[in-house]
This record gives C-alpha cells, sequence and structure tokens, in this order.
C-alpha cells in the first residue's frame, strides 16, 4: 500500500512539474490563438495550414487540433522542453518565426 501511495505522489509530482502550460490552455483556445495569429479569414491558408491540402475552414480546424492534440502528446513523453507552446511552436511554424509563440502566448493570455 505504501508503495502505491509513493509511486502515485511520484507520478502526480511529475505530471504538475512537467506540463503546467498544458493544462492551463484546451485544445479549442489554442486553435483559436493559431486562427487569430495565423491571419483569421485573411490568411492564405486557414491555421496557416500548409503541409496538409485543406481548402474549408472546417477541414483546417480539425488538422490543427489534430495537430495540437498529437503534440500535447508528445509533449509529456519527451523531458527537453519544458514550455509546451515553445515545444508547439518548433512543429508548427519555421523555425526562422520566433514571434510565433510570443504571439500565441499573448492571444491565449489576453485574448483579441
Amino acid at each position: 500500500m505504501k508503495k502505491i501511495s509513493l509511486l502515485l505522489l511520484i507520478f502526480c509530482f511529475l505530471y504538475v512539474i512537467l506540463i503546467p502550460e498544458v493544462l492551463a490552455y484546451n485544445v479549442e483556445k489554442i486553435c483559436q490563438s493559431i486562427y487569430i495569429i495565423e491571419g483569421k479569414e485573411k490568411a492564405r491558408q486557414y491555421f496557416g495550414i500548409e503541409t496538409i491540402e485543406c481548402k474549408t475552414f472546417d477541414k483546417c480546424k480539425v488538422i490543427c487540433e489534430n495537430t495540437v492534440r498529437n503534440n500535447i502528446k508528445r509533449f509529456k513523453n519527451q523531458s527537453k522542453e519544458k514550455d509546451f507552446l515553445v515545444f508547439l511552436g518548433k512543429r508548427y511554424c519555421p523555425p526562422n518565426w520566433k514571434v510565433w509563440v510570443k504571439n500565441l502566448k499573448f492571444y491565449l493570455n489576453k485574448g483579441e
């Protein structure tokens, strides 16, 4: 019983330490912010999706949501990067566009 309690305590501690930013935002809020920073309806591609063909808002939104969900799983299974939004930015946008993460954090915290 003590071993189970200790393991549970360790798991909870690691969970809180490793993914605090993932807990702070939900997938929908992250995708809304991505839509804004990628240019909303004026963007060349909704949500900045360029690697997969999507011509409608709804299809691009699903792709964006799946990308965020998949990266949450990847983030939980790694230990190098401590900030989920930086982790996501490294996979979502070109590496030479560092302002993307800054803008994402702004819209997640402040709103439009």
